[in-house]
């Protein structure tokens, strides 16, 4: 291994120490989104073996953000692909490190397509970008499903790259599987992101087959049918949940919630370009401090990284066209996801977080080329004399100056906004946990909330989907349906809690 390839590994092991770190301190190794708790929900399912669950009696009071109730089974609105890769971690008690590991795959992924597009120099730059950025961090630390699908949206582009390479592999066969594998399983964990991500590869994959070999024309095929064939088990999934293998899940819960524009779509009633745009425009400004936390400046040196494109070779000009795909990705994302109805923001722009590479590498190669740093494969490096030895030295201090004052300032505030979001904290589980409320398990605990549902919500951490657990939760819907809900359950203790009371338990109503 090289010294940039070492250097690349101690990164991707630090992205994984510090995701942790995030996990742990920041999000306490506990759900905040609603996505979260549903995510969290049908992980715990399929470690226990189910897909769907008989709905509870009087399910409306076993509230689970996007768990839906529907023929008489229970089960969550999201592809299996996260969830599948999450129950793995239930099943071996380890939840909480699937996303770290995967954020320094991610990490090291990155480093390996700076690598093949402009170089090793820019591949560990963009590593080391990646690894600094507030929105990798606060993604990483969650329990989100972008830091799965940024590994397999960088699986797919480096697969692809390698699959028609103008180098000749012995087998290069083995990568066009490995992009279709990759591009099917990110279609069963993302649909609309695996779309925008083969969006620009598809485009190059009409080229070849047009102007391509034989040789290469079926590479082309073989990744399309593998894609496709993985692909096409999320329609097997929404007919084992819903009986129809072409009903959205999600419009279960909302009836609104599509990918399109028109009446009917969103929740406006009728989502338009303008719309579309304001969404665009807002994710946008979130992420250009969230991208490095170089505030408005985040950008800056993408510019230079498209000029890295463009060098001279042999006195005529020649295009990165390796580059132009991978930078291709963001792009699409952005467009693609204009026609989602809903922008995003708390946890920076995610919906473009599995093109984040494409941001990195180009501000790397930026860099690169700014500091006169090679920005191609292979090119070695160059010696400048006179005024021109201070250009690296000048481009170093400015990115050093601008990564301290992220690291020192934004960094942290930003971690520090998203602790205890929602006000959901192990503090609020606390109570659960004394040695008096043991005394009264096996219960069910019937919670009365004030507003928002969250003071329920966050105690879902101590139930499971098989309602097994030492405490059952139920959210408070009156006297009449608390009263129905305590008949199914004649073998354990009624418990009334109010959260503005944390440790006081009450057998009957206030």
């Amino acid at each position: 291994m090289s010294h940039t390839g070492r250097a690349a590994l101690i990164l991707s092991l630090l992205a994984v120490l510090v995701s942790f770190w995030v996990t742990d301190r920041v999000f306490e190794q506990m759900a905040h989104l609603e996505d979260e708790m549903a995510y969290l929900w049908q992980a715990q399912a399929i470690a226990g073996g189910r897909l769907t669950l008989p709905s509870p009696p009087e399910h409306p009071s076993f509230l689970v953000p996007f768990v839906i109730d529907y023929n008489g089974q229970r089960f969550g609105k999201y592809p299996l692909g996260w969830p599948v890769v999450l129950a793995i971690g239930v099943w071996l008690g380890a939840r909480s490190l699937v996303n770290p590991l995967l954020a320094g795959f991610g990490v090291w992924l990155t480093y390996q397509l700076g690598k093949r597009t402009f170089g090793k120099t820019t591949g560990l730059l963009a590593a080391g970008l990646t690894l600094t950025s507030p929105f990798f961090l606060v993604n990483s630390g969650s329990l989100l499903s972008h830091p799965l699908g940024l590994v397999l949206s960088a699986g797919f582009a480096m697969a692809w790259l390698d699959a028609f390479s103008d180098q000749h592999y012995p087998r290069p066969w083995l990568p066009a599987i490995a992009a279709g594998m990759t591009l099917g399983v990110l279609a069963l964990t993302r649909p609309l992101t695996a779309v925008a991500v083969a969006l620009p590869f598809g485009l190059h994959g009409l080229y070849l087959l047009v102007r391509g070999s034989w040789p290469v024309r079926r590479r082309v095929l073989v990744v399309g049918i593998v894609a496709a064939l993985i692909a096409a088990l999320h329609f097997v999934w929404q007919y084992a949940v819903t009986g129809d293998p072409f009903l959205n899940p999600y419009t279960l819960w909302w009836e609104y919630d599509k990918i399109g524009f028109g009446p009917g779509v969103g929740v406006t009633g009728n989502h338009t370009l303008r719309l579309a745009w304001l969404n665009t425009r807002h994710s946008l400004m979130t992420g250009l401090s969230d991208l490095f936390g170089w505030g408005t400046l985040s950008w800056i040196f993408l510019p230079f990284g498209v000029l890295a494109i463009f060098t001279r070779h042999e006195k005529r000009p020649e295009i990165n066209h390796r580059a132009v795909l991978i930078g291709s990705v963001l792009v699409s994302l952005i467009v693609v996801y204009m026609a989602y109805w809903i922008g995003s923001s708390l946890f920076g722009p995610r919906y473009y977080y599995e093109g984040l590479y494409s941001a990195t590498i180009f501000s790397a190669a930026g860099i690169a080329w700014l500091a006169g740093w090679p920005v191609r494969v292979c090119e070695p490096w160059r010696f400048y004399e006179g005024r021109q030895r201070y250009r690296p030295l000048a481009v170093t201090a400015l990115v050093a100056l601008l990564v301290s004052a992220n690291l020192i300032f934004y960094t942290p505030q930003r971690l520090q906004g998203m602790h205890g979001l929602y006000e959901v904290s192990r503090v609020y589980l606390q109570p659960f946990q004394t040695p008096q409320a043991q005394e009264v398990t096996p219960a069910l605990v019937i919670v009365h909330t004030t507003g928002s549902w969250i003071g329920y919500g966050r105690l879902l951490e101590l139930q499971d989907p098989f309602l097994d657990t030492p405490f059952i939760f139920v959210i408070s819907r009156g006297p009449r349906a608390d009263a129905r809900v305590a008949e199914h359950f004649p073998d354990r203790n009624i418990i009334h809690y109010y959260p503005e009371e944390p440790y006081t338990f009450y057998t009957a109503p206030r």
